[in-house]
């Protein structure tokens, strides 16, 4: 009754369409005369507002409200006055930083939108604040990612997605143009803590699923580029659930030189692991600090700093396991019990500098040096006796859902003794240049990696009192009826010290151009990118590789009734080998491994128009990849094991389709539609569709409130995709077996109640004056209980020989309660 009572309550959410309070946007900048020099006490202001003045050093923040024309006026006494419309969304920060001079009438006749280059050049921004508020298993960017077209991810637990395609080793994350690395040895996604990516911290979000431009990096499916905030004033925010909790202060000195945040969180999976089938002793500790500082030496010159501290601590008792499967009439179930345990760490360390330098207004350089550290250990010894069999089914048997007979009993040991030692170090310069309605771009970059790693795995499995030897090393005998007289094997067995470093030197040019071709608007970039890497080490003879990788935009504005932008992208993609690449499933690291090579194609547009006098955009891209020198690879939860060999190509074609806009009023919903065929040929034996062949995905986030209640909140977070490749055992030839997982099917939903905010403030000396924001949240994670999976276990029946595939389910059901708090 009550799982009926709400999905009836989310369906009457999703039809209510109602009106809420005004939305704003923030316009920020600094204001400089002829000399760029700071100008103080500008006027600021619109319409009857009582606007603002600049300070001090000149800068400036303007709240206005969102989604309309809004011309602004800044105004000083001795100098010539500027008037310049904005339309910007709701939430959007613009950072808009005129010159005023004494010597010419300046008046802005083109109406300003934050988001008019992101349109041409296919870029997906999302609001920071979506980020805090939908709900889900691991929120954040990578939570509101999944629900975009083209982007996929069939594991809540797991930060990592799939994008047109793509695996999780394809995708770059920028924050504050500095690139940001993931840990090397996780294998599931209980084990990964937290995302990189600070919620509390971001300013903006900028995301690209292809054809992105040469000033990123090597990488083939896509870019996430986030800015952290560079504050205005002191505030502070906390979050708790008990899933954990964040706190983050920001904060600027008196003469607005220098502007801080930080922000410490904390992260424990232990509601969704203790939910799950295995019952378990389970003592993770996630838990990270960051910062962003910045200094302004001068009105030219500022420099930046960005820091992590993340010290994750993952400790797995497991006891007993159930899992029944087969069908209504034939019920089976597995039952496990448990022996040892899995001690684990990860300890991450990140700093980088970032020296920005504006010599004039035209010219912008850029220093920027960065060291990525990490140490991981990875240690288990977990016995598993297991019994198949078949099901008591008799409803109202004292025995019901007991294991009655048993078709299967066996054991299973497993045991890693894994050390993994990595030093990354980057130096990289940037600049830019502008002239009239040219831009030039240009960087180089060196990159030094120092992987350490020793992997000592081995797996030792028995079958009713037979050893089962390794999988494609079985000789013709007769067991379980006669015995196997050959010696003993396990049945993985991976040893191997790899101390490797890798060199790289790369770089880019890039020029973009704005114009007209009669009354239409036009844009266009054309750029080439080169990587030259050598890989190195200790019994290793030195390889070294070089790519070239030109790429080009073009898109056009038509002077057309209706608002329609149209854009393509063309170009070749490389990505250089990173360590997890370079080594095989035997551990061993091949140094000759090419880079993976992928030419991009892609049509696209959108098309911005109202509907119930609020606005929305339709937007589609159609896409094309042509791969060669694909590097072959298996994906086991979210680790990754290649092949080392560039022995395969493959392609990837789709379609992507996005509806948003303020299906609610005063609030941003969106729903995504998908197609992907992803296919691959290993060594010339025919084409099979790849680990990521995800070929329908459906995705929806909504936001709503009570009529009349305006300050009860809702937000629902849907996704469906179809299954993935990955139904077969790990160890089996793709080629012989190409089963299917389950489609994954997930509603996350959220409540919350607001009793501070911008348009509901207390009178001065009540106790929450002060407080900018006060919520408290309800959430359910997976509202209609799906068993989805996201891998197999097989088990062998001795007596039939026959292997049964035993779905390691995901998290079922979960409730949460939650807090938040803004001064």
């Amino acid at each position: 009754m009550l799982l009926k009572t709400i999905q009836l309550f989310c369906c009457f959410f999703l039809l209510s369409i109602t009106y809420s309070q005004a939305q704003t946007a923030i316009i920020s900048g600094v204001l400089l005369d002829e000399n760029n020099q700071p100008i103080e006490n500008v006027n600021i202001s619109y319409s009857n507002s009582e606007g603002t003045q600049t300070s001090a050093v000149g800068d400036f923040v303007l709240e206005i409200p969102a989604n309309k024309d809004i011309t602004v006026t800044f105004s000083h006494i001795s100098l010539k006055p500027i008037v310049q419309t904005f339309n910007l969304k709701s939430g959007e920060r613009f950072e808009f930083n005129p010159v005023m001079n004494s010597k010419e009438e300046q008046l802005g006749t083109v109406i300003i939108t934050g988001n008019k280059r992101k349109r041409v050049e296919g870029i997906t921004t999302i609001e920071p604040k979506l980020l805090r508020k939908i709900p889900g298993g691991n929120a954040g960017v990578e939570n509101i990612l999944k629900t975009l077209a083209g982007v996929s991810g069939n594991n809540e637990l797991s930060s990592q997605y799939n994008v047109r395609g793509g695996n999780f080793d394809e995708n770059l994350v920028y924050v504050n143009e500095i690139e940001v690395y993931r840990p090397f040895l996780i294998r599931s996604g209980q084990q990964e803590g937290l995302s990189f990516v600070n919620s509390d911290l971001v300013h903006n979000v900028d995301f690209s699923a292809g054809g992105f431009q040469a000033k990123y990096g090597d990488k083939l499916s896509s870019v996430l580029d986030i800015t952290y905030k560079k504050p205005k004033s002191f505030a502070a925010s906390l979050d708790a659930s008990l899933l954990g909790g964040s706190v983050s202060v920001e904060g600027t000195s008196k003469n607005k030189k220098l502007t801080g945040i930080i922000g410490v969180r904390y992260r424990d999976n232990s509601l969704f692991v203790k939910a799950k089938e295995t019952e378990t002793n389970y003592d993770p500790k996630f838990g990270d600090l960051q910062t962003y500082l910045t200094y302004k030496v001068s009105n030219k010159f500022d420099i930046g700093f960005l820091g992590n501290a993340s010290i994750n601590r993952y400790n797995y008792e497991p006891q007993t396991r159930q899992t029944n499967f087969g069908t209504l009439t034939d019920p089976i179930a597995l039952l496990v019990f448990y022996e040892g345990q899995e001690r684990d760490q990860y300890n991450t360390y990140f700093g980088a500098l970032k020296a920005n330098y504006n010599p004039n207004k035209n010219l912008n350089l850029k220093l920027i040096g960065s060291t990525y550290h990490t140490i991981e250990e990875e240690y288990y010894d977990i016995f598993a006796q297991y019994r198949l069999g078949e099901v008591n089914s008799n409803i109202g048997d004292e025995n019901f859902g007991e294991v009655e007979f048993s078709e299967g009993i066996g054991s299973q040991l497993n045991h890693a003794r894994n050390d993994l030692d990595a030093l990354i170090i980057n130096l990289e310069h940037k600049g830019h240049y502008k002239k009239d309605k040219n831009k030039f771009s240009w960087g180089a970059k060196y990159t030094r990696e120092n992987i350490r790693d020793r992997v000592i795995e081995w797996e030792v499995i028995d079958s009713a009192g037979f050893s089962i030897r390794p999988p494609g090393h079985i000789p013709s005998n007769s067991q379980p009826y006669a015995p196997y007289a050959g010696p003993l094997e396990p049945f993985q067995n991976v040893r191997a010290t790899n101390d490797v470093t890798i060199n790289r030197v790369s770089g880019f040019v890039q020029y973009n151009r704005t114009g007209e071709i009669g009354e239409h608007e036009i844009f266009y970039n054309a750029g080439i990118r080169t990587h030259n890497w050598t890989v190195s080490g200790d019994n290793l003879t030195s390889e070294s590789h070089i790519v070239f990788s030109p790429r080009a935009q073009f898109g056009i504005k038509p002077d057309w009734e209706k608002d329609i932008t149209l854009r393509v992208a063309a170009g070749l993609y490389h990505q250089p080998p990173f360590y997890r690449e370079l080594r095989d499933a035997q551990g061993v690291v091949n140094p000759k491994v090419e880079a993976q090579q992928s030419f991009h194609a892609i049509i696209g547009g959108d098309y911005q128009f109202k509907m119930w006098d609020r606005p929305f955009k339709l937007t589609s891209e159609v896409y094309y990849k042509s791969l060669t020198n694909v590097n072959p690879y298996t994906v086991n939860n979210v680790r990754i094991r290649y092949a080392a060999n560039n022995n395969a190509k493959a392609f990837a074609t789709g379609l992507d389709l996005r509806l948003n806009g303020e299906f609610v009023p005063g609030t941003e919903s969106w729903f995504s539609f998908g197609y992907l065929n992803t296919k691959e040929n290993i060594d010339n034996r025919g084409f099979i569709a790849r680990p990521t062949d995800q070929r329908l995905k459906f995705g929806a986030l909504f936001q709503d409130y009570v009529p009349n209640m305006p300050n009860l909140k809702v937000y629902l977070n849907l996704v469906y995709n179809t299954g993935l490749p990955g139904g077969s055992p790990s160890y089996a030839d793709p080629y012989s077996y190409q089963n299917r997982l389950p489609d994954y099917k997930r509603a996350d939903v959220g409540f919350s109640y607001v009793l501070v905010d911008d348009s509901k403030k207390f009178e001065k000396g009540h106790l929450f004056h002060n407080i900018k924001e006060l919520q408290f949240g309800f959430e359910i994670f997976n509202m209609f209980n799906v068993q989805n999976s996201i891998t197999n276990t097989w088990v062998r029946d001795v007596y039939t020989k026959q292997q049964y595939a035993v779905p390691n389910f995901l998290t079922p059901r979960i409730f949460n309660l939650r807090l938040g708090l803004k001064l």
